[in-house]
């Protein structure tokens, strides 16, 4: 008995009862389809977390001031208040590993425009704050250096602003009101969208750091000052020389907290992920169940398979089948069933992952990998439960499986 024959006859004992097979395949099927289902949901979180936090600034370096801890207590407030345009001028000088940098101040309060008003967020910002942020100007343009310097009252303002504010009409040059402080419009961001974190990136006004500290805020120190690396790969090392160089500005002794803390995105994302590959592994793992009830249904149709058709495995001995013919006889049965519960399972999982991005918005991506990885653990799955019933069925005495009812 060659290898095709036990294949036919394995395909052939199928089909002879398809109610039985296809219902010993729907723990396979379930199980296949719910692991694609939720690696391609895993997957596509993982990418969305991953664009939504570049579309931040992939390469941005965030330094924020933060207090000092003090025999387990916090220092007072103004540990708070750390950063100082001074840091933000060595950084800018001495840091080689930098791209871009940018102080950054910001405060909340009511625009007013006309009879329309809104209320929102003012950033005090340098030029640079739109490259590090990869953010692009869609009508007018930014503010420069010389508006940095001369204290200039002018904005640039988000789409949502926009839309709040000047509905239907174009902002550029008309005046803006926050906290009783005019400004004028001189440009309009590009729509940014939400963040990961559900902020509204374009509900935003952008002015010069100077006016903002000055004429609004009335303060000296910065919130933050935010960079941008070289690139993707620097980015690590350049929080390092960042650090180094705000330990020796502030004078920072090797025993003692520093008083800020330097932040990249390649961080914030990497968090994500792992949060993300934690969750998709723990999903997986539930939907794996099914895959194991689904093992244990086809051992036991199997098991019950071997029973009915003792006579014939009796009969197919008697003529010379040996006790491997026999064994592969009903383990190839069993990895077919197997096999066609994992396709059907595949089909279906392709088909609930489009019907979940298409209903319910939800981010997926299927990879060519858990495809293959479904297959493999299905013609294992089909081997490991089967391996029993078909060793039971090899080892049957020729004389009494004849004699069997």
């Amino acid at each position: 008995m060659n290898f095709t024959n036990l294949l036919k006859i394995a395909w052939k004992a199928i089909l002879l009862n398809k109610t039985r097979a296809m219902l010993t395949m729907l723990g396979i099927i379930i199980g296949v389809a719910s692991v694609i289902a939720m690696l391609a949901i895993g997957e596509g979180s993982k990418e969305s977390i991953k664009k939504n936090i570049s579309s931040m600034g992939a390469n941005l370096i965030t330094i924020r001031p933060g207090a000092g801890m003090m025999g387990g207590v916090r220092s007072d407030p103004s540990a708070m208040q750390t950063l100082t345009l001074a840091d933000y001028n060595v950084l800018k000088y001495q840091a080689k590993l930098i791209k871009e940098i940018s102080p950054l101040v910001n405060g909340s309060g009511q625009s007013i425009a006309g009879s329309n008003n809104w209320p929102t967020s003012i950033y005090g910002t340098s030029p640079e704050y739109l490259k590090i942020r990869d953010w692009g100007v869609d009508e007018g343009s930014m503010f420069t250096e010389d508006d940095i310097e001369s204290y200039a009252k002018v904005a640039v303002i988000g789409k949502t602003v926009q839309e709040n504010l000047f509905p239907n009409e174009d902002p550029i040059g008309k005046m803006i009101r926050f906290k009783n402080i005019p400004f004028k419009v001189i440009g309009v961001l590009k729509e940014k969208g939400e963040n990961t974190f559900g902020q509204d990136q374009d509900d935003i006004i952008i002015a010069p750091y100077t006016a903002v500290q000055k004429r609004i805020l009335a303060q000296t120190y910065l919130q933050s000052i935010v960079a941008s690396s070289q690139s993707e790969e620097d980015s690590e090392n350049a929080v390092n020389e960042i650090k180094s160089i705000m330990e020796n500005q502030h004078k920072i002794k090797p025993d003692e907290d520093n008083d800020f803390n330097v932040s990249s995105q390649q961080e914030i994302i990497s968090m994500f992920s792992s949060t993300s590959e934690m969750l998709t592994i723990l999903l997986v793992a539930i939907a794996s169940i099914s895959l194991l009830v689904g093992g244990i249904g086809i051992m036991n149709i199997m098991y019950v398979s071997v029973k009915e058709r003792t006579k014939e495995i009796g009969l197919r001995m008697a003529i010379g089948a040996k006790e491997n013919d026999i064994l592969m006889q009903f383990l190839i049965e069993s990895v077919l069933i197997s096999i066609t519960g994992g396709v059907l399972g595949v089909l279906i999982g392709l088909i609930s992952t489009f019907c979940i991005q298409q209903f319910a918005g939800w981010p997926v991506s299927v990879t060519a990998s858990s495809i293959v990885i479904s297959f493999v653990v299905c013609t294992i799955t089909g081997v490991f439960f089967g391996w029993y019933p078909a060793r039971k069925a090899a080892q049957s005495d020729p004389i009494n499986a004849l004699r069997y009812e």
